[in-house]
């Protein structure tokens, strides 16, 4: 139960020897201060009674206007308690001063929905997941921000490890939704910037382990014949593909026209799904040959080089057709690419953004300055390009190890 109590901070006596009066709140031994815009003398307070004094000329008026704000006070504390046992300190005080509480769910799905055509579909679809996740973690959707301690974070990173089997990087990932959820409140003047429990608890991160096929795997692959039927040639030029060609996401390569690409200057150029930014590229030889191996004297600048499935108008006027589409997609390549993998004796799965993988370690393992490759990538920040040399920085350790020593 929260208490209520008049004071006067005489700690902040101004030069006319008066201190500000100030409502007390403390609730579960947190302490919060209102202060109610009235001074009065230290001589004209009266502290055990909790009044002004008869020595004071408006003390009849000012005893009426503070009898008000304590009953007022009482009043919002006894309903907000009787509808959440969970209530801050914090939270009392913005309720009794009139700031109204910004419910954490309620703002953070209406976000997800204000960005929903400005997000790629697939980003806009797990920061939803991710939310219900925490959600259902909670039981209920009445959660202000103040709620969300460090200990229900503790609580709800221990529930995600335990309860749902998620290694770190995916607890990491659905912290870092409701962290985001936060700063963009913060922003907004919603919440106060102290507001912020993900400072005082971390979840440590998994070693980043990049897999790439390196040369000898590669070239494995290129060489390993598999069956006509089906659509098993198919992808494997799709993966071949995308490793001599700057590491095109499975998305790009499935959508990838004729129209994109310009035979006489070598040169692929088209808006990249993920981010949608404009890339313009020039290919290689390999990849020329593939390309030449899917062109047909009737192919169409609007036709898509590799067939693998039909993809209709509905698929670039629907986002989340086209996202459903594309995750199918990717399961049956993957499907097919395991195989292959296994075929070759790879120790890994071999799945379509190994292609990504591959291309960065080649190129820079080839002298590419990593600007270059980060660019061929579209990466947003030379940082993540910086994975990948700091893998090809490893291998030349080993190597070092094994042959100098």
């Amino acid at each position: 139960m929260a208490s209520v109590k008049l004071i006067l901070k005489k700690q902040k006596v101004d030069a006319s020897g008066e201190a500000p009066i100030y409502l007390r709140l403390i609730k579960n031994r947190k302490t919060k201060f209102i202060s109610l815009g009235i001074k009065v003398a230290l001589n004209e307070w009266d502290e055990t009674k909790q009044r002004v004094k008869k020595n004071h000329k408006g003390s009849t008026r000012l005893n009426a206007y503070l009898a008000t704000k304590v009953a007022d006070a009482q009043g919002e504390i006894a309903d907000i308690e009787r509808r959440n046992i969970s209530v801050s300190a914090r939270k009392l005080k913005e309720v009794v001063k009139g700031k109204p509480v910004t419910n954490f769910f309620e703002y953070s799905y209406g976000r997800c929905e204000k960005q929903k055509n400005t997000l790629s579909y697939s980003t806009y679809r797990n920061y939803i997941t991710y939310l219900k996740k925490f959600e259902t973690f909670i039981g209920h959707t009445d959660v202000a921000f103040e709620d969300i301690t460090v200990t229900m974070i503790k609580d709800y990173a221990g529930y995600c490890g335990t309860t749902l089997g998620n290694n770190n990087t995916t607890i990491n990932f659905s912290l870092r939704i409701l962290n985001l959820m936060f700063r963009n409140a913060q922003k907004e003047d919603l919440i106060p910037r102290s507001l912020f429990p993900f400072d005082k608890y971390k979840v440590k991160k998994e070693k980043t382990n990049r897999r790439y096929l390196n040369e000898e795997q590669l070239q494995a692959l290129i060489n390993l014949e598999v069956s006509e039927r089906a659509q098993a040639p198919l992808v494997k030029d799709m993966f071949i593909f995308s490793v001599f060609a700057g590491g095109l996401r499975f998305s790009d390569v499935l959508e990838l026209k004729w129209k994109h690409y310009n035979k006489k200057e070598q040169r692929i150029s088209k808006t990249i799904c993920k981010t949608n930014n404009p890339h313009s590229f020039k290919i290689g030889s390999t990849a020329i040959d593939i390309l030449e191996k899917y062109h047909t004297a009737d192919a169409s600048p609007e036709d898509t080089v590799f067939p693998f499935g039909e993809i209709t108008e509905r698929y670039f006027k629907d986002r989340e057709y086209r996202a459903d589409q594309i995750r199918r997609k990717t399961a049956l390549v993957g499907q097919y690419l395991k195989a292959m993998g296994n075929k070759i004796d790879l120790p890994f799965n071999l799945t379509f953004h190994l292609s990504r993988h591959t291309f960065a370690t080649r190129a820079l393992n080839k002298g590419m300055r990593i600007e270059h490759v980060s660019k061929l990538m579209d990466h947003s920040d030379i940082g993540i390009t910086q994975i990948y040399a700091k893998i090809i920085n490893s291998e030349l350790d080993k190597a070092v190890d094994q042959y100098l020593n």
